[in-house]
């Protein structure tokens, strides 16, 4: 055979046996069906505790991206109202109660780029709430360095901006305390990023001054709660990591500003999707705990909601150790609180969900994890509408002594049905078996 029509067949078979293979293969005896690698969608018995939905504002417009809630007294009269960060508008909103299960919208801050999250708290001492913004400066995913930390001065009825801190990637979350024992508030700060981001403090320096410190460098962080957490009577930092890896870290206050980072807890799972990381007291033993929903999974084109979704209680044992315990698997958790919803005297948890299976109707988005007291949690299911939620907050907010619960919703996923911007549940009682 010539070399000529040697080149030939060799060409052929470069075509052919691929084109054989795709065509023949469908058709060959299989070995069995691989088992589906996402969950399905998860739903629950009906709570027994009875709760009665409400839109929180105005009814939705388009597609709302509110990225966090929170109930406070904002002005200190007694009642409790909603603070809102929606995304999609570029503001910060307080909502008043105005008659029986209605709330009226009140801008307090605009033109902002992304805001993640405000925190309110008299930064500069002077008896009135200020509020410090987490600037994203994109909502989606994006490395470049437009994040920012805003606080926004409370001037008798208005607001002066001032940027605390920038030339820096995405900010999710600002939490307050005094680090450096010497009497004024510092900061801590979750620098989110994406492949690049950092968790920091801010010395406070003064007349609304600040001194970045970083603390670790790592991309994805989202919350830093701050907490006694060692008992030592001073203000450690907690925050999770969820980019690179999966990480629950720990920075122990040695005084005069210095830290001592551990890492409490890792997993080898690189899509679990922490979504966040609150601090509470579960187990009323007089530590603080950490409690961590697991459920992002934004990344996927297809975001089904995997069997290790849900939530982590990492029980807090004493000298740095934490224990990790699962104690539910709603598929998409992103956001968890704690309150007393039965009233009696335990904590239990509200979870959210983001992703899950949305085209069945069927499928909680809110949920509660009943504690009997000795952290063993019932999941009963309050909703399944609205979807897509990604923040939750639970307090009373009717003034009857029950804890009731706000959520937002973030809808950038099909499908688009079912769209809240900011819901209130109010819980409405229910006797116990």
């Amino acid at each position: 055979m010539s070399q000529k029509n040697r080149l030939i067949l060799l060409i052929g078979l470069v075509i052919l046996i691929p084109l054989g293979t795709w065509l023949l293969l469908p058709g060959l005896p299989s070995l069995g069906q691989a088992p589906e690698i996402f969950s399905g969608g998860t739903s629950y018995p009906a709570s027994e505790i009875s709760f009665k939905r409400a839109n929180v504002g105005p009814d939705p417009v388009g597609l709302p991206l509110i990225t966090n809630v929170q109930i406070v007294d904002f002005d200190g009269d007694g009642t409790n109202d909603i603070l809102g960060c929606d995304s999609d508008r570029g503001i910060v909103s307080l909502f008043k109660p105005d008659g029986e299960n209605q709330w009226q919208e009140e801008v307090l801050l605009s033109d902002l780029a992304a805001p993640g999250h405000a925190t309110v708290v008299d930064i500069d001492g002077d008896g009135d709430l200020d509020i410090i913004v987490s600037i994203l400066g994109n909502l989606m995913p994006d490395d470049r360095v437009i994040g920012r930390v805003e606080l926004y001065e409370r001037k008798d009825n208005e607001y002066i901006r001032h940027v605390i801190l920038d030339d820096v990637r995405r900010v999710a979350d600002v939490q307050p305390g005094d680090f450096d024992g010497d009497g004024d508030l510092d900061l801590a700060v979750a620098v989110f990023g994406y492949s690049r981001g950092s968790v920091l403090w801010l010395e406070n320096r003064g007349n609304l001054k600040f001194r970045d410190h970083e603390l670790l460098n790592a991309p994805g962080t989202i919350h830093v709660p701050v907490a006694d957490y060692d008992g030592d009577g001073d203000l450690d930092i907690a925050a999770i990591v969820t980019q690179d890896e999966e990480e629950l870290w720990g920075f122990e206050n040695l005084g005069e500003g210095k830290f001592k980072k551990r890492r409490l807890w890792m997993t080898i799972n690189l899509d679990l999707g922490g979504a966040g990381l609150i601090q509470a007291d579960l187990d009323q033993d007089g530590d603080q705990d950490l409690i961590l929903p697991a459920g992002d999974n934004l990344e996927d084109l297809d975001a089904y909601p995997q069997p290790y979704h849900g939530c982590l209680w990492f029980e807090n044992k004493g000298n740095w150790e934490f224990e990790m315990q699962r104690i539910s698997n709603l598929g998409g958790t992103y956001a968890a609180d704690v309150g007393d919803l039965d009233g009696d005297g335990d904590l239990d948890v509200v979870l959210v969900s983001m992703t899950n299976d949305w085209y069945d109707p069927t499928t909680a988005s809110v949920v509660w994890l009943e504690n009997d007291g000795k952290q063993n949690f019932k999941t009963w299911q309050i909703d399944s509408n609205p979807i897509h939620l990604v923040t939750v907050a639970v307090s009373d907010l009717n003034g009857d002594g029950r804890d009731d619960i706000v959520a937002g919703g973030l809808n950038l996923r099909k499908p688009y049905q079912r769209i809240g911007r900011i819901s209130a549940w109010l819980n409405q009682g229910g006797a116990k078996p």
